[in-house]
């Protein structure tokens, strides 16, 4: 049996049985990658796979046991090169972070250029995408870290630590009637057509609730997942845009009036993620203390021992998270 082998099998799983996709992301043969599981199915004297033909066309019982067996094998492998390579050289390696437009633009420009500088010899490379393709790559451990809002707590085999509170803001051209300097209200708010993020994104389902609960109906006339985009459809006096208070530019977006919705809408929580048994390196710790500093080294080793959300949850129970 050959960790070769193993990742054959898993990766198959991965692209849905499909042997030919599986060898061009390998960049190897499918002849090859069909040879070494027939070889590892004839030492271990059972099917992983079913077949018709040449055509894999279903996983074996025995098969979904063994490939979710394999996986934590070619994880813990993967932990043994990082193991080495933090004792070998600390400040040399790769990070990878999934996460939002909003976070990328907004949040994490200023954190990389600190992190650059403690770590010159790190490659950084960020992913974007929706919440719940960020999540889906921390889980499937094709990127170290998953910045997000929403939907990270879908995914069981994530520890996601809390990293700050945030909540809304409305804008609108100088010349609209919400900028009257009058009080904000979500009845004032459900007169007009709304420009916002999709849902899905970017903590929608606070806003989503907040007019459910006062039984009121939004008129959502356009959604984006990027908060410049909205911003350019306010500019055309599309709606009244609501986005995230750290997505208003001060010295960029000063042709709009910034209104505080906060007290409209519940806070959300922005969390970073990652897969549950992953060894850290020492510059990711520092990563994560860069972009969340109450985020200790031992708050983070702590989260690494638990088994569940609602322990993770507990042990972040009365830490004061900031407000971004």
């Amino acid at each position: 049996m050959k960790l070769q082998q193993l990742k054959y099998i898993c990766e198959v799983a991965k692209h849905d049985l499909n042997v030919s996709l599986t060898a061009e992301s390998l960049f190897t043969s499918q002849p090859g990658i069909s040879k070494q599981i027939r070889m590892l199915e004839d030492e271990l004297g059972i099917q992983i796979f079913q077949r018709s033909g040449k055509h894999l066309t279903s996983i074996t019982s025995a098969g979904k046991v063994i490939i979710n067996l394999a996986e934590g094998i070619l994880e813990q492998a993967q932990n043994i090169k990082r193991v080495a390579e933090d004792y070998r050289d600390d400040s040399q390696g790769s990070l990878s972070i999934a996460t939002t437009h909003t976070q990328a633009r907004y949040v994490l420009p200023h954190i990389i250029q600190d992190f650059i500088k403690l770590y010159p010899d790190v490659a950084l490379h960020m992913h974007q995408g929706t919440p719940i393709q960020i999540s889906e790559l921390a889980s499937k451990g094709k990127v170290d870290f998953a910045i997000a809002t929403e939907a990270l707590e879908l995914f069981d085999n994530l520890v996601m630590m809390p990293c700050y509170r945030w909540n809304r803001i409305v804008i609108v051209n100088k010349t609209h009637p919400l900028a009257d300097g009058l009080p904000l209200t979500l009845e004032r708010l459900a007169e007009f057509p709304l420009v916002t993020y999709v849902f899905g994104f970017t903590g929608r389902s606070q806003l989503d609730k907040a007019f459910k609960d006062a039984g009121l109906i939004q008129k959502l006339i356009f959604t984006a997942s990027d908060a410049d985009v909205i911003k350019t459809y306010v500019r055309l006096n599309l709606g009244v845009g609501i986005v995230a208070s750290m997505a208003y530019d001060e010295k960029a977006d000063t042709d709009l009036v910034r209104l505080d919705a906060s007290h409209l809408f519940e806070a959300s929580v922005t969390r970073i993620g990652f897969r549950k048994g992953t060894f850290l390196r020492t510059y990711m710790y520092e990563f994560i203390r860069l972009f969340a500093p109450h985020l200790t080294r031992e708050l983070v080793e702590q989260s690494l021992e638990t088994n569940s959300k609602e322990e993770v949850n507990e042990i972040f129970t009365g830490v004061d998270l900031p407000d971004y």
